[in-house]
């Protein structure tokens, strides 16, 4: 059995066939960042587990899910430039 894939077809590379690369690597850094600060600012293993998995499920969430397909580090990138930029977005030419 032949499939025929269109020429404009986008292939997009994922780990497993569901994250992205960029994301993938965005979590890591971030699970990282979370871990290092829970270790030096607390001793009790209960709330350090807790608060890596408050933390950190929310994004590993959106990662898996996504926005309508978009990687993660680019809803990041769109908010940062809403945010600082909000003119861009509010205001029409007439």
């Amino acid at each position: 059995m032949k499939f025929i894939i269109p020429q404009n077809y986008n292939f997009k590379n994922k780990i497993f066939g569901i994250i992205d690369y960029s994301t993938a690597f965005f979590n890591i850094i971030w699970y990282g960042i979370v871990f290092i600060i829970l270790n030096f600012l607390l001793t009790n293993w209960n709330i350090k587990i807790f608060l890596l998995i408050s933390f950190c499920f929310p994004i590993t969430i959106f990662s898996v899910v996504g926005f309508n397909g978009e990687p993660i580090v680019y809803v990041f990138k769109y908010l940062l430039k809403y945010f600082f930029r909000p003119k861009l977005y509010l205001y029409k030419k007439f």
